[in-house]
């Protein structure tokens, strides 16, 4: 990784790439207390055929299992879209201690928007939000995605 490079261009990396192999452009970087990256994902729901392949998922397995830990206490997250409600309760069990987001989803967000999972009582961890981070590249990333989507073959939305 380029010095210079912030963990959100990271995950917007991960997004592009994520694109490039046909899956929604949603990318995610974890990053310990340090502040060194530690893993890295980008969606790839229909290459494993797994509707939990979500950027944030992957990104957190791979953390997890680099410490040793299904916890991770004093690491962030930066994804490029506001986590949906599975992806939320997920960084709430790990224990994640900051989430730093992109694009808004008023479709199937979890945080800000939807069931806000931080905010019901079930939830025994809530990670400072920071939202809006690198937003308009993200949010053109995926509306040139669905855009191109459309035009190529309107039955795959």
């Amino acid at each position: 990784m380029n010095p210079f490079d912030s963990p959100m261009s990271i995950a917007l990396e991960e997004a592009r790439a994520a694109a490039l192999r046909g899956e929604v452009p949603v990318g995610a970087a974890v990053v310990d207390a340090s502040g060194m990256i530690v893993a890295r994902a980008g969606n790839r729901t229909r290459e494993l055929s797994d509707p939990t392949a979500h950027a944030e998922l992957l990104a957190l397995r791979a953390a997890c299992a680099g410490a040793g830990s299904e916890r991770l206490p004093g690491h962030s997250l930066f994804v490029t879209l506001e986590p949906c409600p599975m992806c939320a309760a997920a960084l709430a069990s790990a224990r994640i201690a900051r989430l730093y987001y992109g694009a808004s989803d008023p479709k199937s967000g979890g945080i800000a928007q939807g069931p806000r999972i931080f905010t019901h009582p079930q939830c025994h961890h809530v990670p400072e939000v920071y939202d809006g981070i690198a937003e308009i590249e993200a949010a053109t990333l995926l509306s040139d995605f669905f855009r191109g989507l459309r035009r190529d073959d309107p039955s795959s939305l």
